[in-house]
């Protein structure tokens, strides 16, 4: 199984490009993930990874995505290699992402954080389900 679930700000702006043989959008943009435990005596560190999010997704990701905002991805670590100008062998390894969600707590007068919205994952119900919830009142929680 290859499943990577990552939260963390992100260091830039999503940098959108489109592919060449058809077109497809492609947004790339790096998180830094804080380390779980700091040493003694130590700022704590931080993991920059890289994060690639296709056609729909990517749109999402550049449209609603800023720099030092806090998110959640959900995706498959994937790693690259190509031979630069110079016939060297590049290496890369990034995350694909398949979902992405907003991390960030809502505060008030902030324009990105005025909605609660996430991407790619399934809606709560679809015509054929039977399940069904009118309003907030009747819930017993």
């Amino acid at each position: 199984m290859n499943k990577v679930i990552l939260m963390g700000r992100l260091t830039r702006d999503p940098e959108v490009r489109y592919t060449q043989t058809n077109n497809t959008l492609v947004a790339s943009f790096s998180l830094a993930v804080n380390r779980r435990f700091v040493r003694q005596g130590e700022e704590r560190q931080a993991d920059f990874i890289n994060i690639v999010a296709w056609s729909k997704l990517g749109e999402f990701c550049s449209k609603y995505f800023k720099k030092g905002q806090q998110v959640s991805i959900i995706g498959r670590l994937q790693t690259r290699t190509w031979d630069d100008e110079q016939g060297q062998k590049r290496y890369i390894t990034e995350v694909v992402a398949e979902e992405a969600y907003f991390a960030d707590s809502k505060r008030e007068g902030d324009a990105t954080n005025s909605f609660d919205a996430t991407f790619g994952t399934m809606p709560f119900g679809n015509a054929d389900s039977d399940f069904e919830i009118s309003s907030g009142d009747d819930l017993p929680f």
